[in-house]
């Protein structure tokens, strides 16, 4: 867990990178960060209580650092958002890059046709707003990352990524 965490922290350095806004560039760099200092946390805390021994007051620090992670990812993801929707730069050659501007360029398409659909068949009230009981909800980039299919190699250990592995190689 806390190694795919370091996964997301890279996706939002990069998107960080390409985003056209400064501060939603500023809020997604502050939110890597904040997510690589849980991560690296949670991955200390697991190495000792694998070397101490499990017990309940390691099992809920452990759990609650993970709690901690999935919060600060969320949150990046919601960055990721608003810096997709801001715009991003033309990426690099670099594969990653590409591949990070691909993810956040098929969001950003199912978020547009999803408000054309909303638009088009939704019920308005009187102010021509939406009711709120028969919309769906919009498309989020939690939601894309949750749909991949989990990788069947193997994960490494450490969270540099090697040559030939990208940020969106592994599940998030």
């Amino acid at each position: 867990i806390a190694s795919d965490g370091q996964v997301v922290v890279r996706f939002g350095h990069i998107l960080a990178k390409q985003c056209q806004d400064q501060r939603c560039s500023t809020e997604l760099l502050r939110a890597s960060e904040h997510t690589h200092t849980i991560s690296s946390q949670l991955g200390i805390v697991a190495r000792v209580t694998s070397v101490t021994g499990e017990s309940r007051a390691s099992s809920e620090l452990l759990l609650s650092n993970v709690q901690s992670l999935v919060r600060a990812v969320r949150h990046l993801l919601r960055a990721a958002e608003g810096a997709c929707v801001k715009g991003l730069g033309q990426p690099s050659p670099d594969p990653e890059e590409e591949e990070v501007a691909a993810f956040c360029l098929q969001w950003k398409k199912n978020l547009s046709w999803h408000r054309a659909r909303e638009a088009l068949h939704s019920s308005r009230d009187e102010l021509g707003l939406r009711k709120t009981r028969e919309a769906k909800a919009e498309p989020t980039l939690m939601a894309l990352v949750q749909e991949q299919p989990p990788q069947t190699r193997n994960i490494p250990k450490h969270p540099s990524p090697r040559k030939g592995h990208t940020a969106m190689d592994r599940h998030l």
